[in-house]
């Protein structure tokens, strides 16, 4: 029974004193004259007496003894098995079932003790005591698990102790209810089922066979001690996820835990056959009994894998050694090899194959004309039924594996997106009469040869394009040459008021424009004239900027971002910006309703150049120039067509299409690269590598040219004419006589040829006579540079003006040793004038 709140004694005696005290004043006062006070003592007697029964009626006053509780909570607490106290703000006992009593060895009610008393003189559980009444002093929560000492050699017991408010406010809060609960069997339970968990693992850690259990994601969760102790692996330095499947598995062995899938709630085993790498990289041969559980959803958990040694004891089993042998060379083979049915259904495979064949996620049991792109399943499924006839010679089949191949049968369309190719060799079984293997698949990966094969191709065809384009230019640069001399001669002899002047500068301007587009094709091919310096690119990018902010249109905005110290660059500065402006204008064009164009430059390191994945470009230093937009994007079919002469997309009459081609025939001359990259919907960047220029010894001890001399040479510019006798070399009738023509009216005299061989007839016939020789590079019989040769070898301090429609650097390995001058077709009268007198000058 609980310890009872008991009524105030003193309150009782102090009562009884005041009736004693007014009875006794009623008898000094006389019977008289006490009847008044007597009436009057009984009228306060009886208020106290009515008001009492009403607050005992309203529940405001409480008669000593009551129980307070309802019974039958009260029946709970005593009969509950868990010990229960309750104690007031000062630890005093308001409450303590027999539970409890029973746990602290209490005589009576009146021997029960607060918790912390009872356990007050065990040092183990001292600590625990001390937070647990803590906490029942500040309203908080608290558990504890202690283990108590039993006396004269008992048995040791655990006690669950717990503590918490009664209430959350007011004297309720600070009322502490506590129970406490022996916990010693389950425990004991606890103690022995690890100790029991620990057998089971030292068991297994120790076991004659391996174990190990690998994730979906190849993250190995568990390695007995046996298989770390054949891998030489430490099981102390194993980590949650330290060790994959990759680091047990060699090559493409792992392909084959993959390939297992099931239906959803399914377990399938599998039993593999293969080579286990060991942390020095030996190979140790082993059979794998594999189970893999999927979920509701399909998803595979994590494997169960036996693993059995297969290595031969010193040779002692033949058989089992062969066997061995076979299996690492199917595994190993750079061939994926699988055998199939009549109707291609696949019945084993080798590691490369499980891998190659990833049209499905399990490759046996699938078709193996399920990975094969559409247009070459007739092909192989021909080459199987004659292999289940037995024929044995079967052409190889070059056929695509589709990627995907579920896609590709809902969509035809997509085939070949993301293929791989391979090389298919089919044989028959011809050793298994009644089998279920018909035939052998042999497949060797081609996928990098084809793409190596198909840019070697695009490249021949560029250079083709290229080689096609600067020899018509050439040849047309002759004739725009022939047309501006011809308007040069005609403007010397019009004034400005005649009516035939104004078409005479049609022609000519027409010309120029003409030149221009020339210009291009030669910029493509690589054989224009550059004239390289040493820029800082950032800083002509934003001394370009405001051109080109009109160039593109207001709807469009432009942001140049230039990187601190960037490194030079050696390019020609027009050809530069000509380069910046066709890829911007191609960027407005695919921004009709505006956006950005976004033009960033930055320094690439070697170790950065390592990390782009374009093919073609070495490990150097760059400078990169990057050209984004946010337009329309370029489709995946015309990306690799882009930079060919006039392909565009844009309509009839709104480009050349040669705009890229220019930019890519610039960048391909300065030694640079350019790539593009574009998302259709999203926009296109396209990354210029230039090489970073460092001066060279020479360059940097090279003298300037003295002041002198340049106020020199600007001085003579202003007159154009001359004496001397200049050899006048070109292939080209109608140019050769322009040419002398003009030269003849500077007051030159001028001897021609029609070749190199002429040249030389006519140097030896004025032997002595020749000041300077002024010759094409391209003729027929004996080119520039052979007659350059001749010139030297007979009069080695003559001087040469090389004339031509191609870049000097396009016969610069054929050049011989020696000074020259170059003048790039076509020039006006004027600049063949200033060039020869300048020569003659120097």
């Amino acid at each position: 029974m609980g310890a009872e709140r008991r009524g105030s004694i003193g309150l009782v005696l102090l009562v009884a004193v005041v009736l004693i005290l007014a009875a006794a004043g009623l008898m000094l006062v006389g019977h008289g004259q006490a009847e008044p006070y007597v009436l009057a003592l009984l009228a306060l007697l009886g208020m106290i007496g009515v008001f009492s029964l009403f607050a005992a009626a309203a529940g405001i006053l409480q008669i000593a003894g009551r129980d307070k509780g309802s019974p039958v909570l009260r029946a709970i607490a005593d009969g509950a098995v868990d010990g229960i106290l309750v104690t007031d703000p000062a630890g005093r006992v308001v409450y303590a079932n027999a539970a409890y009593r029973a746990l602290t060895d209490a005589v009576g009610t009146d021997d029960v003790r607060p918790v912390e008393r009872v356990f007050l003189g065990d040092p183990e559980v001292s600590e625990a005591i001390y937070r647990l009444v803590k906490a029942a002093r500040e309203g908080r929560r608290l558990q504890e698990e202690v283990r108590i000492v039993g006396p004269r050699g008992e048995p040791a017991r655990w006690l669950r102790m717990r503590v918490r408010p009664l209430g959350e406010s007011g004297r309720d809060a600070r009322t502490a209810v506590w129970s406490v609960a022996d916990v010693t069997r389950d425990r004991d339970r606890n103690e022995t089922a690890f100790q029991g968990l620990q057998h089971a693992i030292d068991y297994l850690d120790h076991a004659p066979a391996g174990f190990f259990s690998v994730d979906a994601a190849g993250h190995i969760g568990y390695l007995n001690a046996t298989l770390a102790g054949w891998l030489d692996y430490d099981l102390a330095q194993i980590g949650s996820g330290g060790l994959k499947l990759a680091d047990i598995v060699p090559g493409e062995s792992a392909a084959l835990f993959a390939r297992l899938a099931s239906e959803p709630g399914d377990v399938k085993t599998a039993v593999l056959d293969l080579d286990l790498k060991t942390r020095g990289g030996k190979a140790l041969p082993v059979r794998l009994h594999h189970k893999v559980a999927f979920a509701a959803d399909g998803t595979p958990g994590a494997s169960r894998t036996l693993v059995l040694n297969r290595a031969s004891d010193d040779g002692a089993d033949a058989q089992r050694a062969a066997e061995v042998r076979f299996i690492r060379f199917f595994h190993n083979t750079p061939l994926a090899i699988a055998t199939v049915d009549k109707s291609g259904r696949i019945v084993r495979t080798n590691a490369l194959a499980a891998r190659l064949f990833r049209g499905k996620r399990e490759a046996e049991g699938s078709s193996i004309l399920d990975v094969i792109n559409t247009a070459g399943r007739a092909a192989i499924e021909g080459a199987i039924a004659q292999a289940a006839r037995g024929q044995a010679d079967i052409a190889p089949i070059d056929a695509a594996l589709s990627a995907d191949a579920d896609r590709t049968a809902r969509n035809p369309a997509m085939a070949g997106e993301n293929d791989r190719w391979a090389r298919i060799y089919v044989t028959p079984v011809s050793d298994a009469p009644g089998e279920r293997e018909a035939a052998i698949v042999y497949a060797l990966d081609t996928t990098e040869q084809r793409k190596l094969q198909g840019d070697f191709n695009q490249a021949q065809k560029m250079e083709s394009v290229g080689e096609l384009a600067g020899g018509m230019a050439h040849d047309f640069k002759n004739l725009l040459n022939i047309i501006l001399l011809a308007t040069d001669f005609l403007l010397t002899t019009h004034r400005p008021t005649d009516p035939s002047f104004q078409d005479i500068m049609q022609i000519k301007n027409t010309a120029n424009r003409a030149a221009g587009l020339v210009q291009q094709l030669l910029a493509f091919a690589r054989k224009q004239t550059l004239l390289p310096q040493v820029l800082d690119l950032g800083e002509a990018l934003s001394e370009f900027a405001v051109m080109l902010r009109r160039m593109i249109g207001e709807k469009v905005t432009l942001e140049v971002l230039r990187s601190r110290d960037l490194w030079p660059a050696k390019v020609d500065g027009n050809q530069f910006q000509q380069v910046v402006l066709n890829l911007a204008v191609n960027a407005g064009h695919a921004m009709p309703d505006g956006g950005k164009l976004t033009i960033r430059t930055a320094n690439v390191t070697a170790e950065e150049a390592r990390g782009f994945t374009y093919k073609g470009m070495p490990a150097a230093d760059y400078v990169l120039i990057e050209v984004t937009d946010t337009g329309t994007g370029i489709a995946p079919e015309d990306i690799d067509k882009i930079f060919l002469p006039f392909f565009s997309t844009k309509e009839v009459g709104k480009g050349t299409g040669l705009g890229l081609a220019t930019v890519y025939g610039i960048i391909k001359q300065t030694g640079g690269f350019v790539y593009p990259e574009s998302q259709l919907g999203k926009g296109t960047t396209f990354r210029i590598f230039l090489p970073r220029y460092v001066a060279s010894a020479e360059e940097k001890a090279a003298p300037q040219a003295p002041a002198a001399a340049i106020n020199g040479a600007q001085a003579a510019a202003g007159d154009d004419t001359g004496q001397g006798t200049i050899l006048l070399v070109e292939d080209e009738k109608d140019l050769r006589g322009l040419n002398a023509r003009g030269l003849t009216s500077r007051g030159y005299t001028v001897l021609q040829a029609g070749n190199g061989v002429e040249a030389i007839e006519v140097l030896e016939k004025h032997d002595g006579n020749i000041d300077l020789v002024v010759s094409d590079v391209v003729m027929p019989e004996m080119d520039g540079p052979a007659l350059l040769k001749e010139l030297r070898r007979r009069r080695p301090d003559l001087k040469i003006v090389f004339v031509s429609g191609y870049a000097e650097e396009a016969f610069a390995n054929n050049r011989p040793e020696g000074q020259h001058k170059f003048l790039a077709k076509p020039f006006s009268l004027k600049t063949l004038v200033a060039t020869v007198k300048e020569t003659m000058a120097s």
